[in-house]
């Protein structure tokens, strides 16, 4: 990962056990900002923005066998489109709080938390990072979720820092340059 810090030996250890990948989706999977569409009927259409990279970081998690899913307090027509394009086999929207659908997905996926990574942003993803074997914030997380990570991304949210959660995941299963291999557009 250009210009990440050098990555310990346990990092290493603990993000080489994963099988899971599970994100927040606002301030993780798009830059935290929400934009309202006004309507002349008086309703507003939500306008989100992904990132290119985090695409292809999810396409190559897919590639790899990594199971994929996003847990979000907010419902977005456009996230379901996007979780799909993404091959995202869990996607919970709607879920004021986290932990009852990680549980729900650690016993679907049949995997102990060891086996999972989390990437949050704010306070509501601390549950879960706690629990979880590689708890990842995006890089312009707020503090209390920064001091309960176990990495910080150097990218943004939106802007990459799932990508980069990615390739430290299948870096540490030494097997991203065969990945490069199979990307795909």
């Amino acid at each position: 990962m250009p210009n990440s810090p050098k990555i310990s030996a346990a990092l290493q250890k603990q993000a080489a056990q994963i099988k899971v990948l599970l994100m927040d989706v606002d301030g993780t999977m798009t830059d935290g900002s929400v934009t309202l569409l006004s309507q002349p009927d008086g309703t507003a259409l939500e306008i989100k923005t992904f990132d290119a990279h985090d695409g292809q970081g999810l396409t190559l998690a897919a590639t790899a066998g990594l199971r994929t899913g996003c847990i979000t307090g907010r419902e977005s027509a456009a996230l379901l489109r996007r979780a799909r394009e993404m091959k995202m086999e869990f996607i919970y929207m709607k879920q004021p709080l986290k932990m009852p659908a990680y549980e729900e997905i650690l016993q679907k996926a049949g995997v102990s938390d060891s086996a999972v990574a989390f990437v949050g942003d704010d306070l509501p993803d601390i549950p879960l990072m706690r629990r979880a074997g590689l708890a990842i914030a995006v890089g312009d997380a707020v503090p209390e979720v920064k001091h309960v990570a176990h990495y910080t991304t150097i990218a943004l949210a939106g802007h990459g820092a799932i990508r980069e959660t990615v390739e430290l995941i299948l870096k540490s299963k030494g097997i991203w340059e065969e990945m490069i291999d199979k990307a795909r557009a």
